[in-house]
């Protein structure tokens, strides 16, 4: 299975899933995305830059050292944030950081009248057929 089918299957089995994507933390970029609408490439490439922000910012890294050197563990590459849930007026946007691959997250949009439990556990079902797709 390649990257597209991936989110097209998560886009799918997601309830009121209208977009899913993986970002790359790495490099910042948007690997692919499936979505109901067509968006400009900007929008894309801000929800990409975003993602970023929240899992890698420097607030956030900072709270992670934290938080290693209170429990005295050394950094060993895990991260403490691997699922984010913004929700906006219309809509709920779940980011999760890969298992196998920690710079690579999955970004599920849904309507807001999804049930967000429902939401949480298909997107985290569909999380290692998308990264087996890296």
């Amino acid at each position: 299975m390649n990257l597209e089918q991936a989110l097209s299957r998560v886009q799918s089995s997601v309830p009121e899933c209208l977009a899913a994507g993986l970002v790359d933390l790495n490099s910042g970029m948007l690997l692919g995305v499936r979505t109901v609408d067509s968006h400009p490439q900007e929008v894309l490439d801000l929800v990409a830059a975003a993602t970023g922000e929240m899992f890698q910012g420097s607030n956030v890294s900072a709270i992670e050292s934290m938080f290693r050197k209170i429990r005295g563990v050394s950094d060993d590459g895990r991260h403490y944030f691997n699922e984010i849930i913004v929700n906006s007026e219309n809509l709920i946007h779940v980011f999760m950081r890969g298992k196998r691959n920690s710079n690579a997250v999955l970004v599920c949009v849904c309507r807001v009248k999804a049930n967000l439990g429902m939401v949480m556990a298909k997107a985290r079902m569909s999380l290692s057929d998308v990264e087996s797709t890296l």
